[in-house]
């Protein structure tokens, strides 16, 4: 009787539904940094199917189960432990693979070992994601995402980084702290490397329409005299802190990537700070490094033209020389 009665249910309900098909993606890397990534969009309810890859298979495994274990308190997700080879066409990678960044370390100081494992990760994920849009969260990961780009052969559109997308969110937060305001109601950006070079454009802060300088803070609501160079260095030094006390920054970026992987499965056309190639814009030529962009399932279609300060143009064409010194020292 109960067979019958979930065959009837079958054949009746949902045999006339449209199927949709399922969102699939693969995170690789199960450290800190792809393990927040997972779970964020697991409880976020981004994905049907999620694999997880990583070289170290038992402790794989065992983050595997634990995340399983929660299903039952979040939107149904499908979670697995595997390699490559078990991703069944992925609609978007997510590599997080390489190198620890040690306390003191640059960003940059890590490209040489990761460099060296993307030579043979990357290939693979050609082979076995060949429809995937990859989004680069190693680091440093402007010039990890110029490797990524060289290495796959794959239009530009479809291989981009996470950029400053966490930068701008630390420049955010610290921003509608001084000012009492909510950061979703605070349209600033922080562009350029992510890293030391990296710019805030100033110039574009505003809050509903209001400059920042010209218009809000005329009101009386915070002397604008010290406090932006005080800013900054706490958005540019965050991540030294938190590896300093804690180890590595993971909760963020989780979040960050999260929010990348909607805008691209869900089509949104949503403006973030990713790293995508440059190639003239801001007499900037082949390098990848981050300015406001368009984010939909294509992958990064439009790339936004802010109209920079002689100041703020200076600063980021010193942002890609730095990257271009280092993307001059690599043997791809």
């Amino acid at each position: 009787m109960l067979e019958q009665f979930f065959t009837t249910i079958s054949e009746t309900n949902y045999a006339s539904l449209e199927k949709r098909p399922p969102l699939k993606g693969v995170v690789i890397g199960a450290g800190q940094v792809g393990m927040a990534c997972a779970y964020s969009m697991v409880i976020q309810n981004t994905l049907n199917d999620l694999l997880i890859v990583d070289k170290n298979q038992e402790k794989l495994k065992g983050e595997v189960m634990d995340l399983n274990h929660g299903l039952p308190f979040v939107e149904p997700t499908g979670v697995r432990a595997g390699t490559l080879k078990d991703s069944n066409d992925p609609d978007i990678v997510v590599i997080t693979a390489g190198s620890k960044q040690k306390p003191g370390e640059s960003r940059l100081d890590l490209v040489h070992r990761n460099v060296k494992i993307f030579k043979d990760l990357i290939p693979e994920v050609v082979e076995h994601c060949p429809n995937a849009i990859l989004l680069v969260v190693t680091n440093p990961v402007d010039i990890m995402t110029y490797v990524t780009l060289k290495l796959s052969g794959l239009p530009k559109n479809r291989v981009f980084g996470s950029g400053t997308v966490l930068d701008t969110a630390r420049f955010l937060s610290l921003l509608a702290d001084k000012i009492k305001l909510d950061p979703r109601s605070i349209h600033a950006y922080i562009i350029g490397e992510h890293g030391d070079s990296e710019v805030p454009v100033w110039s574009k802060v505003n809050i509903s329409g209001m400059h920042l300088f010209e218009e809000y803070l005329e009101d009386g609501n915070v002397s604008n005299s010290d406090y932006p160079k005080h800013i900054f260095e706490q958005v540019k030094n965050a991540a030294y802190e938190i590896i300093q006390r804690k180890g590595a920054t993971c909760y963020a970026i989780g979040l960050g990537v999260t929010q990348i992987v909607q805008a691209v499965l869900r089509d949104q056309n949503q403006v973030l700070t990713v790293s995508t190639l440059l190639d003239g814009r801001y007499d900037i030529h082949d390098v990848c490094l981050s300015s406001p962009a368009v984010v939909n399932r294509q992958g990064v279609t439009r790339i936004l033209n802010l109209e920079l300060t002689p100041d703020e143009k200076k600063q980021l064409n010193h942002s890609a020389q730095v990257l271009h010194q280092t993307i001059e020292s690599l043997d791809l």
